[in-house]
């Protein structure tokens, strides 16, 4: 072949080859943007899977959400449906309202959300609340078993009260009750149990049961005594109890290290939902008229104080 039988080299156009650069670029770009895009949604979408597998969404708020419970005594505390799940974490949301005396001053106050979360490898975030709360039932339970309010403390405190006003009150016993002991020592005063303290731990929050606390799914056993369709009073503690010591049987080794986040243990978990015994008991109902007839029962140590239904801390 000679060069007269090959063709002629077409002219350079300048254009064209600008066009058919931005071409290959442009293809290049949206393929790379396209698999990008397809790993991406693999990795959310596949780490959403794995955080959900089984019921490991249902555990978290079973676990976290009822240990924020025990963690802030001082609160009514509403766990709500989970939140979004992102590669990294799941959380859920809670509704906090403070426990105040029942018929009490609650101008100032009112419910307010947070967000717990639950980072991949199944370690609780930073928390809210806890013991820097502070509320006036946090202090009074703190206060269990220092002994630093007298029998003598108590009375002088309730006489300078009007008798008709309703309380919040944590009372104390000199020796801690069973359930049943603690029953029988309701039923004589008619008293409304809201929580059940079941450990001593001075100067800290101790382990409360009850009420609000309670597990959100817990299973309800058939009752034994029924009245109007009612849970009576000494089937509610009963109940309450088991409730206590079925959460912590669902409790798992591995849990530890998220509870000690939580100011609690699944030593001092374990045994005291074991023990089952009785050191204080919370009632929002009480007026101060019934708290100077309980406070004179021998097996009484002390009542404290948490409100009243006119607010304490106003100036």
């Amino acid at each position: 072949m000679t060069d007269e039988d090959l063709l002629p080299m077409p002219d350079f156009d300048r254009k064209a080859t600008r066009r058919a650069v931005r071409r290959g670029l442009t293809r290049t770009a949206t393929m790379v943007l396209a698999a990008l895009v397809v790993l991406v949604l693999g990795a959310t979408v596949g780490s959403s899977l794995i955080q959900r597998r089984g019921d490991r969404e249902m555990r978290m708020t079973d676990v976290l959400g009822t240990a924020f419970k025990i963690y802030n005594p001082g609160y009514d505390i509403e766990v709500r449906e989970t939140g979004a799940t992102t590669p990294l974490s799941m959380s859920f949301t809670v509704s906090v309202n403070p426990v105040r005396a029942t018929g009490g001053f609650v101008a100032g106050y009112g419910g307010a959300e947070h967000i717990i979360t639950q980072d991949f490898f199944g370690h609780v975030g930073r928390l809210p609340l806890g013991n820097g709360a502070n509320t006036t039932l946090s202090r009074a339970l703190a206060n269990v078993s220092t002994g630093s309010q007298r029998k003598d403390d108590s009375r002088k405190v309730l006489a300078r009260l009007p008798e008709r006003l309703n309380a919040l009150a944590v009372i104390e016993f000199a020796k801690p009750l069973t359930a049943d002991e603690l029953s029988a020592f309701t039923a004589r005063y008619r008293g409304s149990v809201d929580k059940v303290v079941y450990e001593r731990r001075p100067s800290s929050i101790p382990i409360t049961w009850g009420g609000m606390t309670t597990w959100d799914r817990a299973p309800m056993p058939e009752l034994t005594t029924k009245k109007d369709h009612q849970i009576l009073p000494d089937e509610a503690i009963k109940m309450d109890l088991a409730n206590f010591r079925r959460w912590v049987g669902i409790l798992k080794d591995y849990d530890d290290d998220n509870l000690h986040d939580f100011d609690l243990s699944l030593a001092r978990l374990r045994k005291a939902a074991n023990d089952g015994l009785a050191y204080a008991y919370v009632d929002s109902l009480a007026t101060i008229g019934e708290l100077r007839k309980i406070i004179e029962d021998p097996l009484v140590q002390t009542i404290r104080l948490a409100d009243v239904t006119y607010d304490l801390e106003r100036p």
